[in-house]
């Protein structure tokens, strides 16, 4: 069995998607229209310095894991059992599920990467060389109660999200333990209760979009479960506020059988997240 594992935030680097939008050039133009900018030029050049800006960034990494998914099918063939995106690469994913097509894909991320950038105040920090578990016995001891965990992304590797000034007073609490604590350059405390707001506004724009039945199963950030065809609204807008269940998500694929994994969009962060996983 085969599973691809798409990206999210935090993948993207100047120059991704290469000959990728000349290959798949009417795609581009449609992505051009939607977006009101060049997809290539923001990519490739990045000229005015957005791409690291949640705005843009959401938009460029799902095109470019969309235009590598199809690049992928294109030339194998070969579709897969089970998908699995990070995040913002859980659109990939039902992208790749036939849920909804390139351009219904396009709108969502980029209606949710403009609300996500303007929740302001937050921060995040990935904590590394502790177990989730030891991260919350420290949070719950150190009365750290602003925090919480966005990503459960291996067993040595977790996410934070809290006010910001919350995250700065954890460094240093976390710092006694010996963990590597790297504060996120994000504007927002993404995953947690402080989207609330962003939860709530996209939940009523995802009510005017009819989704299909996913084709394939594709695992939920929220519950590391296959999505149902009855709550693809609901998981989507649940995902804004609730963590990401990848270590589970990763162990629920493992347990299918023999499986083959494929990271398909930019970077291989989620390729090495899974070596750690099955460690």
């Amino acid at each position: 069995m085969l599973t691809f594992l798409f990206p999210g935030q935090g993948s993207q680097f100047k120059g991704m998607g290469g000959t990728l939008f000349d290959e798949f050039s009417n795609l581009t133009q449609k992505a051009d229209a939607l977006l009101g900018y060049s997809i290539k030029k923001l990519c490739l050049e990045d000229p005015e310095q957005q791409l690291n800006q949640t705005q843009f960034t959401q938009p460029a990494i799902y095109i470019v894991s969309a235009l590598n998914y199809l690049k992928k099918i294109q030339e194998t063939n070969l579709k897969p059992d089970y998908a699995a995106g990070h995040s913002l690469g859980e659109y990939s994913a039902l992208f790749a599920a036939d849920v909804f097509d390139f351009e219904t894909g396009i709108k969502l991320v980029k209606k949710r990467g403009e609300l996500m950038s303007k929740a302001e105040g937050g921060g995040m920090a990935a904590i590394m060389g502790l177990t989730a578990e030891k991260i919350q016995e420290i949070i719950a001891e150190n009365n750290l109660l602003g925090i919480t965990i966005a990503n459960f992304n291996s067993d040595s590797q977790s996410v934070i999200s809290g006010l910001k000034n919350d995250i700065e007073h954890a460094q240093s609490i976390f710092k006694n333990f010996s963990a590597t604590f790297i504060p996120l350059k994000v504007s927002g405390a993404f995953h947690s209760h402080l989207m609330e707001t962003a939860h709530q506004e996209f939940n009523i724009y995802l009510q005017q979009f009819v989704f299909n039945i996913p084709s394939l199963p594709v695992l939920a950030n929220v519950n590391a479960k296959p999505y149902h065809p009855l709550i693809i609204q609901k998981n989507l807008s649940d995902q804004m506020t609730h963590s990401v269940q990848w270590t589970q998500t990763i162990r629920y694929l493992l347990s299918q059988g023999a499986m083959e994994f494929a990271e398909i969009g930019p970077g291989n962060v989620l390729t090495g997240l899974l070596k750690n996983i099955q460690n």
